[in-house]
């Protein structure tokens, strides 16, 4: 068998929508880091970016469940003694809701070094409305 690899230059990008009303967190940050990393591609390669562009809608109406709005807690450090603030999930949502969906997303996709380069291509929005229409997005449904 003979082993080919992927030229950035050919690699076919496409635009997606998803609508994150209703949808559960976790269950469809799984599917949209798949995306994100174009595992669903038989051009696949963990060492090349070969996803596609996400755009998720509707972040603040996604749904958590159990007890996680209010005992799940996010953490920032400011790198100074006792500077350690934690925040639950429901006051983040309020806030900004497209941080919760963009930690979620970007905890999935491996530590390495085209993670950054993975997580530019998702772009998340609160509302109903987002400014790439100009690339003709197709809606997504998992």
């Amino acid at each position: 068998m003979k082993t080919t690899y992927v030229n950035p230059k050919q690699i076919d990008r496409k635009w997606y929508v998803f609508d994150a009303e209703g949808k559960t967190l976790g269950r469809f940050s799984t599917e949209i880091a798949k995306m994100l990393r174009g595992k669903h591609k038989p051009s696949f390669a963990p060492n090349h970016d070969t996803g596609d562009f996400v755009i998720i809608i509707n972040a603040d109406k996604v749904k958590l469940t159990g007890n996680k709005l209010e005992q799940k807690m996010y953490y920032t450090h400011s790198r100074y003694p006792g500077g350690l603030k934690g925040q639950n999930a429901a006051t983040i949502l309020e806030r900004k809701p497209e941080k919760i969906v963009y930690h979620a997303i970007a905890g999935m996709i491996p530590r390495n070094r085209i993670k950054k380069t993975v997580l530019s291509k998702l772009h998340v929005y609160a509302g109903n409305t987002h400014p790439h229409e100009a690339q003709q997005p197709t809606n997504l449904e998992l």
